[in-house]
C-alpha cells in the first residue's frame, strides 16, 4: 500500500500555476464545506488543498504532477452522496469540477446532450425540456452534478420505466489517475466492442478516473402526464399492490412508497398537506404514489381507469387524481423534501440505501422495524417501490454519538445480511464510499471484492485516485 506525500510549498505553486490564484486554495482557505458530503456521520477530513478546475487539461496537468508527488486526490462534485464518497479521508488535495457547469451542445438528430460533469442535474433536466426533450434519470436531490450521478450510476424515482443513469451514457471523456485522457463510447446506443470500459466507468465513484465531459442520451419529453396517490392502512398493503400495477400494462413512469410519519412530517415542514391523512373516513397508514405519462387526455384516462379497478382489487382506499400543474407541483415537492425533512428534524442520522426483490420489500421493511425497536434505535422509510430500492434512515436526538454508531452497525449488521438472503445488493443508487464496504464484501464475496481490488489496480496502480473508497483500503 502507497505512503503518500504531504503537499509542499513547491507542489502547491505548481497546482497554483496550473489553475490560476484564484481557483487553487490552500490551508486555511480551504471550506469546511469540502471536508464532508450530506452524510457527517461518515466523517470529515480536511484536504490540504482544492483546485477548481475548469477543462480536461487542467484535471490532466494536475494528476501527472500529484501522479509524480504521490500526493492524494479525491475528485467531488456537488458533494451531495451520503456514503462518504467525496470525503479526502487521506487528505492531499481534492479537485473540484464544480466550475465545469456548461451545458456543451444538443444533437438533436441523435437526441443526445454534449455536457461538462459540474452541469446540476435540476439545470440539465430544465435545459433539456426547453428543448422538447427529457433527461429520464431522476434522482431526488435535484441538486447533485450530473457527473457525479454518473460516478454513482444514480436511479431516482423514474427508473421503473426509464431505467437508471448508466443506461443513458453514450461516450465520455476521462482523465486517467496518470493523467492521461482517454475517450470512451461513441454517440450510439450499441455496441459489442470489446470489454466495456464506458460503463466500468460509470458507478466507479471517481477511484478509476476523472470525468470530464460527458455524452448523455435524451428522450422526447411525454406529451402528458398525471400522479395518483393511493392511500392504505399499512405499508404491508400498499407495498403488497406493486405486483399487480406494474402488471397491469400500465407503463408507469414512477411508483414510490412512503410511510405516514414522513407524510406528516413533510407536511409540518413544508406547508404542504398534499397527502390526506383520513380517506373515506379511514386513517392511511401508508401510501403509493403513481406516475402515468401518455400523448393524450383520453389515453392517460383510459390508464387512470384501468389503475382505478387495480387498486379497488388490491384494497386501496381510493385513487387520487393529481391532475392540475400546480398540484402535481406541490405532491412531488412534498416527496422530494422527505430527506430534508428527516435532516431538519434529526441530530444523529445514517442510513442504508437497500434494493431488493419487489415482492420482499415489506417483508424487509418489517424486518428492519423489527430489529431498530430490538436496538431502540428510530427508523423513517421511503423509496422507489417499483424497483424495490428503498431509503431507509437511522435517526437519534437523544443518544451519544458513540452509542447511536453502536446501535446502528448492530442494525446494519442484521439488515444487510438480511438483504443479501433476500437476494438483495447493498445500494441501490448511493454507492458504496467508505461507508458500506465491508457490506460490500460480505455481498459479492472475497473472489469478486478481489477482482473490483485488481481493476482498481490496473487503472491506478499509485493508488492515488479517491482512496479507501470502494474496494480499496490504505
Amino acid at each position: 500500500m502507497p505512503e503518500y506525500n504531504k503537499l509542499t510549498p513547491e507542489i502547491a505553486g505548481k497546482l497554483r500555476a496550473i489553475v490560476g490564484e484564484r481557483r487553487f486554495f490552500c490551508g486555511d482557505a480551504v471550506k469546511e464545506d469540502y471536508s464532508h458530503d450530506e452524510m457527517p456521520i461518515y466523517g470529515r477530513a480536511m484536504p490540504e488543498a482544492l483546485c477548481l478546475v475548469e477543462s480536461t487539461e487542467e484535471v490532466s496537468e494536475i494528476m501527472k504532477l500529484c501522479s509524480a508527488e504521490r500526493i492524494p486526490v479525491t475528485v467531488r462534485g456537488a458533494g451531495t452522496g451520503l456514503v462518504g464518497g467525496c470525503v479526502p479521508i487521506h487528505g492531499g488535495i481534492v479537485l473540484s469540477t464544480e466550475k465545469m457547469n456548461k451545458i456543451l451542445s444538443y444533437d438533436m438528430k441523435n437526441l443526445v446532450v454534449h455536457t461538462q460533469p459540474g452541469v446540476l442535474l435540476c439545470d440539465l433536466a430544465a435545459d433539456a425540456l426547453a428543448h422538447g426533450l427529457m433527461y429520464p434519470p431522476d434522482p431526488g436531490e435535484k441538486t447533485a452534478t450530473v457527473g457525479g450521478n454518473v460516478s454513482t450510476n444514480a436511479g431516482g424515482m423514474r427508473a421503473v420505466k426509464y431505467g437508471v443513469t448508466r443506461d443513458y451514457v453514450l461516450a465520455m471523456t476521462v482523465v486517467l489517475p496518470d493523467g492521461r485522457i482517454m475517450k470512451l463510447g461513441k454517440t450510439v446506443c450499441k455496441t459489442s466492442s470489446g470489454y466495456s470500459l464506458l460503463h466500468l466507468m460509470v458507478g466507479s465513484e471517481g477511484t478509476l478516473g476523472i470525468i470530464t465531459e460527458l455524452t448523455l442520451k435524451l428522450v422526447p419529453k411525454p406529451l402528458m402526464d398525471v400522479s395518483l396517490i393511493l392511500p392504505f392502512a399499512d405499508i404491508a398493503a400498499a407495498i403488497a399492490s406493486v405486483p399487480s400495477i406494474k402488471l397491469a400494462n400500465l407503463d408507469p413512469q414512477s411508483i414510490e412508497f412512503m410511510e405516514r410519519d414522513i407524510v406528516d412530517s413533510s407536511a409540518a415542514f413544508t406547508g404542504n398537506a398534499v397527502f390526506p391523512t383520513v380517506v373515506n373516513g379511514k386513517e392511511a397508514g401508508a401510501y403509493i404514489l403513481v406516475t402515468l405519462v401518455g400523448d393524450s387526455e383520453a389515453q392517460l384516462t383510459e390508464k387512470m381507469d384501468r389503475l382505478g379497478a387495480v387498486a379497488e382489487q388490491v384494497g386501496a382506499y381510493d385513487v387520487l387524481v393529481v391532475w392540475t400543474d400546480n398540484l402535481k407541483k406541490d405532491v412531488w415537492a412534498a416527496r422530494s423534501a422527505f430527506l430534508t425533512v428527516i435532516e431538519a428534524e434529526t441530530r444523529l442520522l445514517d442510513e442504508m440505501d437497500v434494493v431488493v426483490p419487489v415482492d420482499r420489500i415489506a417483508e424487509f421493511l418489517v424486518y428492519t422495524h423489527d430489529e431498530a425497536e430490538k436496538q431502540g434505535v428510530y427508523v423513517r422509510s421511503f423509496g422507489h417501490a417499483g424497483d424495490g430500492n428503498l431509503h431507509i434512515y437511522c435517526c437519534s436526538n437523544d443518544l451519544e454519538e458513540a452509542e447511536f454508531k453502536r446501535r446502528v452497525k448492530l442494525l446494519m449488521d442484521a439488515c444487510y445480511a438480511k438483504c443479501t438472503e433476500f437476494e438483495g445488493q447493498v445500494s441501490g443508487e448511493h454507492s458504496i464510499g467508505h461507508a458500506k464496504k465491508e457490506y460490500l464484501r460480505e455481498s459479492v464475496g472475497d473472489t469478486a471484492y478481489g477482482l473490483m481490488g485488481a481493476i482498481k489496480d490496473v487503472f491506478d496502480p499509485g493508488h492515488i485516485l479517491n482512496p479507501g473508497k470502494v474496494c480499496h483500503t490504505v
